[in-house]
């Protein structure tokens, strides 16, 4: 006989407002139907009563974790609507931050997962190494989350060589620190039970539902909307991050081996800093339509704004990778164990309120 049970919105592993209805019968889950809508923000109508230079802080606020990505994002499209070229080292600065946001983003949601296993010493342990990207992000941006550095036409702040050698610095000793905890991540028995062979995505069936970030790489597709060149992207050498068995223990490891990788572009971004101004002054309004694509540490973050020439925009539209990788989790529960669900669910870092901005 089977037996509905509510998952969320509220529980006691998963931080986020998700809410499932669990078909089960004996324990197992065969069917899940997702019930959304208990997050309300209305951010993308701002855009009629906020300025385009006001909508910047707007749109950091869709998603903290990832606040600064998002501001990359509808910056590059106002500036592709109204033809304005920023300078390279601008550019630069952008993915330094941004990439040291994925950094604390994917740092952040290792101790989540920690939790959600009982393991209290690896959540902290995990949020301790988060505090040094945290510490440099409030010493060169003035914030540890929300740090508006972006603007339209380039950055706020500069780096000084000071800062960039303290940088450097911070980024050898977080890479040790996570040369520590990758034993237990790729040997603890407990990790391995939980993560290994469950909530099985295909290529295929990632490919086909349009799974978006580590969800999508975990299941062996090479797809980075990075390597489209966007920003300084162009500039640096690297390469999607794949594991290819499609479980929660694959989705874990490309976020795990993502936090070097982004180690690595941040250091090229440093030894290849151009000269040069970081900002260029902006005059008139946008006009036109644009969509714009980047790369949150959830995947991918699309972005279409319409503009008519005044100084409000007339339609901003957001599509957040949560939203994307909602119906793969569909697919991903069925048939695995009721006391799965909540690493299942989390394996994807769901943010319900991006998803609900």
């Amino acid at each position: 006989m089977a037996t509905i049970v509510p998952f969320g919105p509220q529980h006691p592993v998963l931080p986020e407002p998700l809410h499932l209805k669990l078909v089960l019968e004996d324990e197992i889950v065969k069917q899940a139907l997702p019930t959304l809508g208990y997050v309300h923000r209305g951010l993308e109508t701002l855009a009629s009563i906020k300025d385009i230079n006001q909508m910047v802080q707007v749109v950091e606020r869709v998603c903290g974790i990832c606040s600064c990505i998002h501001a990359h994002n509808y910056c590059m499209c106002i500036e592709g609507l109204m033809g304005i070229e920023v300078p390279q080292r601008a550019d630069f600065l952008r993915v330094i931050w941004s990439e040291m946001h994925r950094m604390h983003s994917h740092l952040l949601w290792f101790g989540l997962l920690a939790d959600a296993f009982g393991m209290e010493s690896l959540f902290m342990h995990a949020w301790r190494i988060r505090e040094k990207i945290m510490d440099v992000m409030e010493a060169t941006a003035g914030n540890r989350v929300i740090i508006s550095i972006n603007k339209v036409g380039g950055v706020r702040r500069d780096l000084s060589q000071d800062q960039l050698k303290w940088i450097l610095k911070v980024l050898g000793e977080v890479e040790e620190e996570l040369d520590k905890i990758k034993p237990v991540l790729t040997n603890d028995y407990t990790v391995k039970k939980r993560t290994v062979g469950k909530g099985v995505l295909t290529y295929q069936q990632a490919y086909e539902l349009g799974a978006a970030g580590p969800q999508l790489r975990g299941s062996g597709v090479v797809q980075d909307v990075r390597m489209t060149g966007y920003g300084a992207y162009k500039y640096i050498d690297f390469a999607p991050v794949t594991e290819p068995d499609g479980d929660s223990w694959a989705r874990t490891m490309v976020r795990f081996r993502e936090l070097y990788q982004s180690i690595d572009i941040v250091r090229q971004l440093i030894g290849k800093l151009p000269e040069g101004e970081i900002a260029v002054k902006v005059k008139g309004k946008p006009s036109g339509e644009i969509v714009c694509r980047s790369e949150q540490p959830r995947g991918e973050l699309l972005y279409y704004v319409k503009a008519t020439g005044e100084n409000f925009l007339d339609r901003v539209r957001i599509r957040t990778p949560t939203f994307a990788n909602v119906p793969p989790l569909l697919a991903m529960l069925p048939g695995c164990e009721m006391a799965d669900v909540p690493v299942i669910a989390l394996s994807i870092d769901p943010c319900i309120s991006c998803t609900e901005r």
